[in-house]
């Protein structure tokens, strides 16, 4: 005897939501847009978490990217406390322009020699700008990927990874950067063939001979550098409020007044040294004087006015 089922209508009706067609779906999570950093600002990641999402788990072009970014920043922050120290800290100690030229021109070979000019400087930062541009691109064709964006034109459309507060002051950083190192070290290079002559005199020099210029420009510097620097290595270091779990909003909000307490106090250390002692020094006269004034003549548009 056949005891197979039937297929009676009667007995399996058969309806339109039974034979609705679907369109195909994936299975697996959408990839959420990156808020901070390349990972979710509104999410409460713990500092475990947060060095584990530095690349603990996953050994893909991200992991690797992302380390890069870490420690070549890591590396600059070497040259960074040579430079704060020589251009702020020993101005506001000596009070003196030229004394604290002596102690610059003592410590700069250590950053500024063949040898270690490329390591501690050049590379770490050329390293952090591809790591963060290439970084954004990987996130960027990962989504055009999951989403099946295969041609030119559909990515047009495609919404990539935004950018956090931090990478935006990193992006408005390196114009301000690249300005400072040609007129300190490139334009003296350049000119002259050596840079060892080019100290705090001649910024001070620069400051006498265009103050309101000078005083945007450095201002502008180190604001906008302090603030990077300090949110870039809390970031780093797990302790950016997001690391904090999102039910102590107190702690948060504390947070986020500390680190912004901080960077203005890193950045008002440097202005006093920077614009307070150094921008105040006044004019370099004689041949020295006149050195400076056919250095600066150099710089492209504003160089005939100085």
């Amino acid at each position: 005897m056949d005891h197979r089922p039937s297929l009676n209508t009667d007995e399996y009706p058969v309806s339109v939501i039974s034979l609705r067609e679907l369109e195909p779906s994936p299975i697996d999570t959408p990839v959420e847009e990156p808020k901070d950093d390349y990972f979710p600002s509104d999410a409460y990641i713990p500092p475990r978490a947060a060095a584990s999402a530095l690349g603990l788990g996953g050994h893909d072009i991200a992991y690797y990217l992302t380390r890069i970014q870490k420690y070549s920043s890591y590396t600059f922050t070497l040259f960074l406390g040579f430079h704060i120290t020589n251009t702020s800290v020993l101005p506001l100690l000596t009070r003196s322009v030229a004394n604290s030229d002596t102690y610059l021109l003592l410590t700069r070979p250590f950053y500024q020699s063949p040898l270690t000019e490329p390591f501690v400087v050049a590379l770490p930062l050329l390293a952090h700008i591809g790591s963060g541009v290439a970084l954004r691109l990987y996130r960027r064709h990962q989504l055009a990927k999951r989403y099946g964006y295969e041609n030119h034109e559909q990515r047009r459309h495609l919404r990539g990874p935004s950018v956090s507060r931090t990478s935006l002051l990193g992006y408005t950083l390196l114009p301000l950067v690249t300005g400072h190192a040609f007129v300190n070290r490139v334009l003296p290079l350049w000119v002259e063939g050596d840079s060892s002559g080019v100290g705090l005199g001649f910024v001070s020099h620069g400051f006498a001979k265009q103050g309101v210029l000078s005083f945007v420009g450095y201002s502008a510097l180190i604001a906008v550098g302090a603030w990077h620097f300090v949110w870039g290595g809390a970031h780093w270091l797990g302790l950016t409020p997001r690391s904090i779990s999102a039910d102590r909003a107190e702690v948060r909000e504390r947070r986020w007044y500390e680190l912004n307490a901080l960077s203005a106090g890193v950045a008002g250390l440097w202005m006093a040294g920077a614009l307070g002692v150094v921008g105040r020094g006044g004019a370099t006269g004689g041949w020295v004087g006149r050195g400076y004034d056919e250095l600066y003549s150099w710089i492209p548009v504003v160089g005939r006015w100085m």
